[in-house]
């Protein structure tokens, strides 16, 4: 099942003061960017951040769950996803432990 194109708007309205934030559609389902940087997925509605120890350390006990089979376990997130302050500061402490994706090398002529 496809996530509904409405719910990953409204999850990025929700980060909205997190910074630069954009979605992607990738592999059917969607990529949630915080400037160049995957922060997080929706896949089947449901949103998945990308695991870090501040992330951990601001949720606490975060529930973790593969978004698909043989995917990392990322957090899960149900309960805060209407509270947009703690959303973005997910995210902003989130997006600061995850490097800068490396360039690609561009293939000879």
């Amino acid at each position: 099942m496809s996530s509904d194109p409405g719910f990953v708007e409204y999850v990025c309205d929700q980060l909205q003061s997190a910074g630069e934030i954009s979605s992607r559609k990738m592999f059917g389902e969607w990529a949630i960017y915080s400037g160049r940087k995957v922060v997080a997925l929706v896949v089947d509605d449901r949103l998945f951040v990308r695991p870090t120890a501040a992330g951990r350390a601001f949720i606490g006990e975060p529930v973790e769950s593969p978004p698909y089979p043989s995917a990392k376990p990322h957090f899960v997130i149900e309960d805060h996803i209407d509270d947009r302050q703690w959303l973005a500061e997910l995210v902003r402490v989130t997006e600061r432990e995850i490097p800068l994706p490396k360039p690609k090398k561009r293939k000879p002529a």
